[in-house]
């Protein structure tokens, strides 16, 4: 019965080899994420006549290139949760931070929880790049979030108030009328410094060359605001073009990315058996199926509904003290971040579009809102009943 803990760093790694009662076999010692430490390290551990179990501690990506090169050597290797280890080494009352202590306090957690540790199995394929894939998405997206206020400042300078005009940001990567727009004309000076007939007729034939209605309602109501708005920036500068059309240009490639790692997401969702009956769930369309089953993952590696509850961190734990009992408790929010997210917005997306009749989780939500709940707090509520389902309906696919 040995424990190896190891503290992991970015590209190095402290290691303590340990057997129950403090007996020390190594004493911490450091090895680089590189093919020669690594082989002298599992070639070590195979050595020892006894039964191994490796503990290290998640940490984001740091930690996979040992735990995948361990595994492959056959070695039993147990992935342990931050937030628990970290409430495991604060239980002494001096509190003592480096990497030595840290890797015995790994060994000596695998000693007081051998038989609960379990082996990590690492993620299929399809599901370890959805779920990159995913994250990139995410990612991408919060850059045009940034993206779209950048211009948006931009155009307070030079068109103020034709976002309120041109709304394109809002639903579509695709096709953008008001980025179309002000990367064509840019400032108002453009606009005023033809006629209103003239305008009118340039503003039909860039609708028309851009794929959009040709009214001439919209290119009135465009010429007149440009002739009320008061530009603080002069279009005679050359920097103020190259800002517009420059954010611009950066707003269409991340569209474009954007669209790219969805379509991808899309293509490896398909392979999956569990996609039919994700997509056909209320409030889960094209995009948000993906993303839903890439943040999830295999369901096969949560034991119950609760578990998967608890990953999203919208569980709320048992809290009773004598004859005390905790009733108004709010969610743990320890768990994926981004899963809650887009589990919300599968709420939002239920509860704003018609919901088919059988759709249990949208009256459920109705129900709640009935009782006096707020419309957030309803969602969540909602978003727990949904994953119960999910979890019975996709357990079903594999069984």
């Amino acid at each position: 019965m040995i424990s190896v803990g190891i503290d992991i760093s970015k590209e190095k790694s402290t290691v303590c080899v340990l057997k129950p009662y403090g007996e020390v076999v190594c004493s911490p010692f450091e090895i680089n994420h590189t093919e020669k430490d690594l082989s002298e390290l599992s070639a070590m551990l195979l050595r020892l006549n006894e039964d191994v179990k490796i503990v290290i501690e998640a940490t984001g990506i740091y930690h996979l290139p040992v735990l995948s090169y361990l595994q492959d050597r056959g070695l039993f290797v147990s992935v342990i949760n931050p937030f628990e280890m970290k409430q495991y080494r604060s239980q002494g009352l001096r509190s003592v931070k480096t990497d030595k202590k840290d890797s015995i306090a790994i060994a000596n957690y695998g000693i007081d929880h051998w038989f609960r540790l379990k082996d990590y199995e690492i993620a299929e394929g399809l599901y370890q790049e959805l779920k990159i894939l995913g994250r990139q998405y995410s990612h991408y997206m919060c850059m045009r979030i940034e993206s779209v206020q950048s211009l948006t400042h931009l155009l307070d300078y030079t068109m103020p108030g034709i976002k309120n005009l041109l709304k394109g940001w809002q639903d579509s990567t695709e096709k953008d009328k008001l980025s179309d727009f002000v990367e064509a004309y840019w400032h108002f000076d453009n606009i005023t410094k033809l006629s209103l007939e003239e305008f009118t007729e340039s503003y039909k034939t860039w609708a028309k060359t851009k794929g959009y209605h040709q009214s001439q309602n919209k290119a009135v109501k465009i010429y007149s605001l440009a002739q009320d708005g008061i530009p603080t920036l002069r279009a005679e500068m050359e920097s103020t073009q190259i800002m517009i059309q420059q954010s611009v240009s950066v707003l269409r490639q991340i569209n474009t990315t954007l669209k790219t790692i969805l379509t991808r997401m899309q293509e490896l969702a398909k392979k999956l058996p569990e996609y039919p009956v994700v997509r056909a769930m209320g409030g889960v369309g094209d995009i948000l199926a993906p993303k839903l089953i890439a943040e999830i993952g295999d369901i096969r590696r949560f034991h119950s509904s609760k578990a998967l509850i608890a990953y999203a961190g919208i569980d709320a734990p048992p809290y009773q003290s004598g004859q005390f009992i905790g009733t108004n408790r709010k969610i743990s929010k320890r768990g994926s971040s981004t899963l809650r997210k887009i589990g919300y917005e599968v709420m939002r997306v239920l509860k704003t579009h018609n919901a088919p009749e059988d759709s249990a989780v949208y009256w459920y939500i109705l129900k709640k809102e009935s009782e006096g709940k707020s419309k957030k707090v309803s969602k969540i509520a909602g978003l727990n009943k949904f994953l119960r389902i999910y979890y019975a309906r996709v357990k079903e696919v594999y069984q």
